[in-house]
């Protein structure tokens, strides 16, 4: 295995920087005895840029269900911006879900018969804001991600890479506080690939937490931290510079980063 190493400013502990997400020792089982996670270890403080990157049947996409809390774990302890998921009911694990994570996945999963605004807009169709107040802060979202002149086009009516740019107005829309983006280039050409990792790393810019999900390890080899997973299991965690909003770009005061384990407080390393 090969211990990973860091560069860039430390933050942690006392530095104001809080953990959006913490994972200690999860697994998750399906029938039949197959073991999806093995164990994992992950923490990703807030303003981080990272990608999670493994080959098909790594656990990659387990590890996106269990940190979108879409599945639970089978063992372990799953936390989300403070929250122990294991002390939710599913109502209020959805409630979290709705208000604290945002979602943009390879097939973009826009509504078909409505132009980007309403889509934008249903990103918080669960928040109580009143229909105007909602379409204003879609208008803002899309501005934001270079599309104040599409507002109205239908899905039909956008390019795959301005497709892929609505789901991710719709994601920050509620400004989560995690963004997961599974896959955001499998759908798109090299050009509109480049140009939404582009935004992305604009909206980390901007404060925004970022994980993106990729087989692509030339895509998570371009980001400030790439956490490796294969069998299951974190096998490397790597800060390679370049600080992320909120200076966290760099090692992690009281975290010690581990090929066996990802990341674990107070330099423990993982069990």
């Amino acid at each position: 295995m090969t211990t990973s190493t860091t560069s860039g400013t430390a933050t942690g502990a006392g530095t104001g920087v809080s953990t959006v997400v913490r994972l200690r020792g999860v697994t998750k089982e399906y029938a039949g005895g197959v073991r999806a996670l093995d164990g994992v270890d992950l923490t990703i403080r807030e303003g981080e840029l990272l990608g999670i990157v493994g080959p098909s049947g790594s656990g990659k996409s387990t590890l996106l269900h269990i940190v979108g809390t879409l599945d639970r774990p089978s063992t372990g302890t799953v936390e989300i911006a403070g929250h122990d998921v294991a002390a939710l009911t599913d109502r209020k694990l959805s409630a979290l879900r709705a208000r604290r994570i945002g979602f943009v996945f390879q097939a973009f999963h826009l509504v078909p018969g409505v132009g980007a605004l309403e889509n934008v807009a249903e990103g918080l169709l669960y928040s109580g804001l009143p229909r105007a107040r909602r379409r204003r802060m879609a208008a803002d979202a899309l501005a934001r991600v270079g599309l104040a002149d599409r507002m109205r086009h239908r899905p039909h009516e956008l390019s795959g890479g301005q497709k892929q740019r609505v789901a991710i107005a719709r994601a920050v829309v509620g400004e989560p506080a995690l963004l997961l983006a599974d896959e955001p280039t499998g759908a798109l050409d090299s050009a509109s690939g480049e140009a939404v990792m582009t935004l992305l790393r604009e909206l980390n810019a901007e404060g925004a937490t970022i994980a993106v999900i990729t087989h692509d390890t030339e895509i998570a080899g371009r980001l400030p931290r790439q956490v490796r997973i294969r069998d299951g299991r974190v096998v490397e965690d790597t800060v390679t510079g370049g600080a992320t909003a909120g200076g966290s770009g760099g090692a992690t005061d009281g975290l010690s980063y581990r090929a066996s384990g990802g990341v674990s407080e107070g330099g423990r390393g993982a069990a």
